[in-house]
């Protein structure tokens, strides 16, 4: 039944939302195993108690967190979709900016769910993580059918494709920006600087690159 829940539009309190974030963060830092449920209750400034209440276990905590986050993105692909105001290229630029934003602003979680794919230690993440990307492209599917209905977007879109390609290059210059930093003689810039430099290189290169993969008749 775990992988219903990114689905189920779940709400939590905000000292449920503050455990999960402290957890993220220490999940991140010194991976899930090395990391205890005392360590979050100590960081959290909350019992134990109060963590088994709400979670039941560390492993619980963790499929919560990915519920929480995954819901997040599922509701704002919905809410985007479904607005009547924009066009449906409008919608792929709003679609990238988002991505972009929430691998910036929400690093920690996205070296859990990289750590996550890769180990396959857990079988409910892995199932709530191929779930959330089930349900991400049945939403960009029918935002790309949306297009092509209206002659914005060509046919035959590779839409996994796409997504990796979305989701892979952020992800990769995000996780991999001290390189980026130093070999585009960007040490001067704050970190504040850098966030925005980023942010507008690959808003501009991926906006390009999918208007020619959605547009261009090869």
């Amino acid at each position: 039944m775990g992988p219903v829940l990114i689905l189920a539009h779940m709400t939590y309190n905000e000292k449920q939302i503050q455990i999960m974030e402290v957890a993220e963060e220490l999940f991140s830092e010194k991976g899930f195993d090395g990391t205890s449920v005392r360590d979050i209750a100590d960081k959290a400034g909350v019992n134990l108690a109060m963590i088994s209440y709400y979670f039941g276990s560390k492993e619980k905590l963790l499929e919560a967190l990915f519920t929480y986050r995954g819901e997040h993105t599922v509701m704002k692909l919905e809410s985007m979709i479904s607005d009547k105001n924009m066009e449906p290229g409008q919608k792929m630029d709003t679609l990238i900016d988002y991505f972009i934003d929430k691998f910036m602003n929400q690093q920690c979680f996205h070296k859990i769910m990289q750590r996550e794919q890769v180990t396959h230690q857990r079988g409910v993440t892995s199932d709530l993580i191929l779930n959330l990307k089930k349900r991400n492209q049945a939403l960009v599917k029918q935002l790309i059918q949306e297009g092509q209905k209206t002659g914005d977007f060509k046919k035959n879109i590779d839409i996994p494709l796409m997504m990796a390609t979305l989701v892979g290059t952020v992800s990769h210059l995000v996780t991999s920006q001290h390189y980026y930093i130093v070999i585009n003689n960007l040490q001067s810039l704050s970190e504040e600087e850098v966030k925005k430099h980023i942010k507008k290189k690959l808003s501009h290169h991926l906006k390009f690159l999918f208007k020619a993969i959605l547009t261009h008749e090869a």
